[in-house]
């Protein structure tokens, strides 16, 4: 049985494109690094984070924003 450690990978969506970040800190929670990237992309400051999901040998996260989304 072989053993590896799971990158993380955080993937923006805005305005129908998916912009892929990279993990700053494995060490942060993803609320840290959500407020990381928000100097760069200011839509981070009003987005919720999805539940991890498995794909490519690396747990993706999500960041999706809520304006503009009723509920």
């Amino acid at each position: 049985m072989l053993v590896t450690d799971l990158i993380r990978v955080f993937i923006l969506k805005d305005k129908g494109q998916n912009i892929r970040l990279n993990d700053p800190e494995p060490r942060w929670s993803t609320d840290a690094v959500m407020n990381h990237y928000a100097s760069l992309y200011p839509i981070l400051t009003t987005a919720k984070v999805s539940a991890p999901k498995i794909k490519d040998d690396a747990i993706e996260y999500i960041f999706e924003s809520v304006m503009g989304t009723k509920g």
